[in-house]
């Protein structure tokens, strides 16, 4: 027998809990028993007016971009999107239903100013090694190292020959902050200094990133992502990023 439309009706009172809601097997769930951003707050305090309207908190944000390290996704607004939509993302970031996610501007800020300048992401790593070595995951016996490239975000239509772009005059105060980095590091051995490699092209978004063709197909611009790794349960104990230099 068909029955007949059920018309949706809103209820006056809800009762619901996030709690119940997340499966006790979720990837988030494993991760949250053993991230501790208890020292985020003290690590930034230097870095906030102590005067004018309360900040968004350093925390929820970095519990956010473990979200989005942790299911790819690249982009900051559909970060955003993504935790509000998704019950599991709201958990992990100790959000509420009724509570309401920051703008992704708020991020490009913090990312490129705050956490730049204070070194935050270091800071929660090795907050995060130390967890591990008094839980007893890291040997000390061990420790061989692997690197992986990293596509950079830029395009080959945004670049040049290194000689032209080098030839233009660049004041380092009018430059972006992509070019000011690349110039502080044009001396480390890290991005080049040590090696006699010239790549063909020049990303003028991102100059410190490695034009390559180290998978032998197209060429990209990239980094190298250095892991030094302990073998007893593969944490990795140090991290580096250089430049795809390639002999």
């Amino acid at each position: 027998m068909l029955g007949p439309r059920q018309e949706a009706q809103a209820a006056l009172f809800y009762e619901f809990s996030l709690e119940d809601h997340v499966p006790q097997d979720h990837l988030l769930r494993s991760i949250d028993r053993f991230v501790d951003l208890g020292s985020v707050r003290a690590h930034l305090a230097d870095f906030y007016s102590h005067t004018g309207r309360p900040s968004v908190d350093p925390e929820l944000m970095i519990r956010m971009l473990l979200v989005g390290y942790c299911f790819g996704i690249r982009s900051e607004r559909r970060l955003c999107e993504e935790v509000h939509l998704n019950l599991a993302y709201r958990w992990f970031c100790r959000l509420d239903l009724t509570d309401r996610i920051r703008d992704h501007s708020t991020f490009s800020k913090n990312r490129h100013g705050r956490f730049r300048k204070s070194d935050l992401l270091r800071h929660v790593f090795e907050v995060t090694v130390a967890r591990c070595m008094a839980e007893g995951f890291v040997g000390g016996q061990g420790f061989p190292v692997g690197a992986s490239l990293i596509v950079a975000d830029v395009q080959k239509q945004n670049s040049s020959n290194p000689e032209t772009w080098q030839a233009k005059e660049i004041d380092p105060d009018q430059a972006p902050r992509a070019v000011r980095e690349y110039l502080d590091v044009l001396d480390d051995e890290a991005f080049g200094a040590a090696s006699e490699v010239h790549p063909k092209f020049t990303a003028h978004a991102d100059p410190s990133s490695q034009w390559t063709a180290a998978r032998k197909g197209p060429a990209f611009f990239a980094y190298s992502d250095n892991y030094l790794i302990d073998t007893d349960h593969g944490i990795i104990v140090d991290v580096e990023a250089s430049r795809s230099v390639r002999f």
